[in-house]
């Protein structure tokens, strides 16, 4: 297959995107594809691409849509295009034209599907390969960006924007090294590129080396000291680091001068995280609602009618509330719910919308609650959220994301609830897994939780590689059981064979889908160790006992030395993700004492 017959699919498998999601926003690095379809070097390109048209009478109306398009005016270059169009269905420059108006006005489905048709007939399409790069890129799928965007490179080796964009996109696919081998030779070939400089720092933080990204961030800075991705950058490595201080200096000092408003609300969501993690709850949680900026491409759009609660009092009232974020923020911030329920009163109700897996938990945990499903789509670019099955929205008083209520109810480390047993697991499906982990002997069981399955390139940094539990693992007297969901059989054999340990499968249950029942497993094991994933908040919402890795200047930890949201966890950080084996000493060390003390 050639290359742009290549591209032609790829660009076809786009347009078709829409997929359940998350409703997730992550704060992190800013370092995307860079680049504007509707630059003034773009349209200048355009330009002369119409003087030089065959047909002279689509001259004039193609220059009076890219004129359209130069003056934000893309309702005009949309209906221009469109005529055009209607005349000639191959007219190559008007789909492209007409493929910008819709991108700019965000119906992200039909830009696609102009780009397809122009790049099918324009004869050069590198172009429209680098527009379709970052369309793609900002769609979360960047092994499609990384095919237009290798292919652009081909046509202009020596454009900057094009080096970025692929390194970009290859980073996010964890090629770190191609990444960095394409920003070198970008480097010497432009040395004062402050751009490249701020990216290959982001590079080097996905790999876990923050305290080497730093160099690369304060060179991008030296050239170019106005340059707020570098800030914004900078700070998430000090994060890395733990200098919280440090990284809240620089967000704001990356606030003063945004590239683009997508930037600012990262920013400021980034800024509020950081706030918490400083234990500045006040500021932070009013800060919290950057998180639904529109702004932000990741953020949910609530598509649920009616007034959205905003302080107003609760007794007697009749209330719609949406769990948000991901699946563990659903269940960490379900520790509201009780004072919830207290502000209600005995006369008003309370609709709950959660993930359709945890519909059965919650269902069983606030009995007197109607409990449904939410669902959650990414389509074009954007990510929406709904409850379908609730058919009657006139009863409502008023509708909450659940966040809504942390300024007034978890404004302080005092206000959050002494004990974690909020969520209640099936009892008798505690009792059976207590049964069959009895058959394993006295020792203490102690659940394993080494991943996540939601790990974009730069989060993956915060997880430490499965080999670094060898110490954790060698400590005898204790039996371990699988807690992990998705496809673990690597590291259960890496156990075995190369350490001798054998780690409990629990038989007849699916870890990922089934939390129901994962739940009840949590509240029999005696412990659970690991990182904050879905299965460790479940544990941490049913009281078991947990050991925590979070990250340094984790922001939930909310400047706190130990973990409000579930208070009988402890937490161990690692001083640098490039080296795992000190924290994990401390735990091993801290597991043969817990055995010791349990003989």
């Amino acid at each position: 297959m050639s290359r742009k017959k290549t591209l032609e699919s790829s660009a076809s498998a786009l347009a078709q995107v829409e997929i359940e999601a998350a409703a997730a926003p992550h704060p992190g690095v800013i370092a995307s594809a860079v680049g504007d379809s509707a630059s003034a070097e773009a349209l200048d390109r355009l330009n002369r691409q119409a003087q030089e048209t065959k047909k002279a009478e689509y001259a004039k109306p193609l220059a009076r849509a890219i004129q359209a398009v130069k003056l934000g005016d893309y309702a005009t270059a949309d209906k221009t295009a469109l005529k055009l169009l209607e005349k000639d269905e191959r007219l190559g420059l008007a789909w492209h034209i007409l493929a910008i108006a819709r991108e700019k006005t965000g119906d992200f489905a039909s830009s696609l599907r102009a780009y397809e048709a122009a790049l099918k007939l324009l004869p050069d399409h590198g172009p429209v390969a680098g527009d379709l790069g970052r369309l793609a890129f900002r769609m979360n799928m960047p092994e499609i960006a990384a095919q237009f965007f290798a292919h652009y490179r081909l046509a202009r080796p020596d454009d900057i924007e094009g080096a970025n964009n692929l390194a970009c996109a290859l980073r996010e696919l964890n090629r770190e090294s191609e990444a960095i081998e394409v920003l070198k030779t970008a480097i010497g070939a432009n040395p004062t590129a402050a751009l490249l400089w701020n990216t290959l720092g982001t590079v080097l933080c996905n790999i876990a080396d923050s305290a080497g990204s730093l160099v690369f961030f304060d060179e991008a800075l030296r050239l170019e000291p106005e340059f707020a991705k570098a800030y914004h950058n900078r700070a998430f490595a000090k994060l890395d680091l733990g200098d919280a201080q440090g990284a809240l200096a620089d967000c704001e000092s990356a606030m003063r001068h945004p590239g683009s408003a997508e930037d600012l609300a990262m920013m400021r969501f980034a800024r509020a995280t950081i706030l918490l993690g400083l234990g500045r709850l006040a500021e932070g949680w009013e800060a919290y609602e950057a998180r639904f900026s529109p702004d932000m491409s990741e953020a949910p759009r609530f598509h649920i009618p009616g007034t959205r609660w905003s302080g107003e009092d609760l007794r007697g009232k009749t209330l719609m509330i949406s769990t948000e974020q991901g699946l563990g923020d659903e269940v960490m911030f379900a520790n509201m719910l009780p004072d919830i329920l207290e502000r209600l009163g005995p006369d008003g109700a309370l609709t709950l919308a959660v993930q359709r897996r945890l519909v059965p938990l919650f269902q069983r945990s606030f009995p007197g609650t109607e409990v449904t499903a939410h669902r959650t789509v990414a389509l074009e670019g954007r990510v929406f959220r709904t409850a379908p099955e609730v058919e009657d929205w006139d009863r409502f008083d008023y509708w909450a994301a659940i966040g809504d209520f942390l300024p007034s109810l978890r404004g302080s480390i005092e206000a959050f609830p002494k004990t974690a047993d909020y969520l209640k697991p099936d009892p008798a499906r505690v009792a059976h897994w207590k049964a069959e982990l009895a058959k394993l002997g006295p020792a203490p069981k102690v659940g394993l939780l080494w991943k996540s399955l939601k790990l974009n390139a730069e989060r993956a940094r915060q997880f430490s590689p499965f080999e670094a539990w060898r110490a954790v693992l060698r400590t005898p007297g204790a039996t371990f059981v699988n807690l992990q969901y998705g496809d673990c059989d690597d590291e259960i054999a890496y156990a075995k064979q190369e350490l001798g340990v054998d780690i409990w499968q629990p038989p007849g249950i699916d870890l990922k889908q089934d939390l129901d029942d994962v739940t009840a497993l949590c509240a029999a094991v005696d412990l659970v160790i690991g990182f904050s994933n879905a299965t460790a908040n479940l544990a941490g919402a049913v009281g078991t006992p947990m050991w925590l890795l979070t990250p340094p200047a984790a922001w939930t930890k909310l400047g706190d030395d130990h973990y409000p949201w579930y208070p009988q966890t402890r937490v161990f950080s690692p001083a640098d993700f490039s080296d795992w084996n000190p924290v994990m000493g401390q735990i091993a060390q801290a597991l043969a004492e817990k055995v010791a003390g349990a003989k």
